[in-house]
This record gives structure tokens, C-alpha cells and sequence, in this order.
């Protein structure tokens, strides 16, 4: 059921004019709207990541890969920005909320990437411990 969840909304994705009239979504409406949450992301028809939100505007991403990465957001010029432990550079996005759920353009570089909400869960994401070597 996920599989097709996730590609009826991916597909949707190749029509991205159906929300270009939207303004970009606010700090407080960009909170309201994921805290709490995890959030699983596309990018051109694959899964890309998934983003769990907590408080104080704490995040957890992860590129579907077991190793998570902590971070914090903040809102800087109409954009939401992101800072992870092991990246100091801020990666700054716009978000747009769709039918389908949310549309992010990485403003860093616009032409790179643009992410589709795929999925919403309520269960944690899968981050595996620290790897332990010998």
C-alpha cells in the first residue's frame, strides 16, 4: 500500500505548474504543519530521504540509508534552513504546501533539486547505531 502511496504522489510530481500560483510557505505555517512528523521524501519518481521533525524545531534526516544526520531549522530571507551536525553550511529550501502534500526547492541551487512529500508516518525512521569497529 506504501508503494502505491508513494507513487500515485511521485507521479503527481511531473506536473509541477498545478501549484506555481502558491506562495511559499511561512516559518509558522511550515511548523504547524510538520512538527511531530516524519516525512518521507521523493525526487524525480525515486524515494530520496526521509525527515523527522521534533521539538525546538530539531530535525533528523536521513538518505534512506540507516545513518541519520541531527539537525536544527530556522527561517532566514523566506526560506527554511537547515544546519546538520556534520554539515555547518545551512542547506535553504522553500517549501510549498500541495494537494498532494509538500513541494521544496533547494535554494542553494534551484536547478539541482525539487522534493515531493511522498509519505507521512508516525513510526520512527531507522537509524542505526554507531558503527562499532575492531
Amino acid at each position: 500500500m506504501r508503494r502505491i502511496q508513494l507513487s500515485l504522489v511521485l507521479a503527481l510530481a511531473v506536473c509541477p505548474g498545478i501549484a506555481a500560483s502558491q506562495s511559499a510557505m511561512s516559518a509558522a505555517e511550515f511548523e504547524s504543519y510538520v512538527q511531530g512528523k516524519t516525512l518521507y521524501f521523493g525526487y524525480d519518481g525515486e524515494a530520496y530521504g526521509v525527515e523527522r521533525y521534533l521539538g525546538n524545531r530539531r530535525v533528523q534526516w536521513s538518505f534512506l540509508d540507516g545513518q541519520c544526520k541531527d539537525g536544527f531549522w530556522y527561517e532566514e530571507a523566506d526560506q527554511i534552513c537547515f544546519v546538520y551536525d556534520d554539515t555547518p553550511d545551512p542547506q535553504c529550501w522553500t517549501f510549498y504546501q500541495e494537494p498532494g502534500g509538500l513541494r521544496a526547492i533547494f535554494e542553494n541551487d534551484p536547478d539541482a533539486t525539487t522534493l515531493y512529500e511522498a509519505q507521512q508516518d508516525d513510526d520512527p525512521m531507522l537509524c542505526l547505531g554507531p558503527e562499532v569497529g575492531v
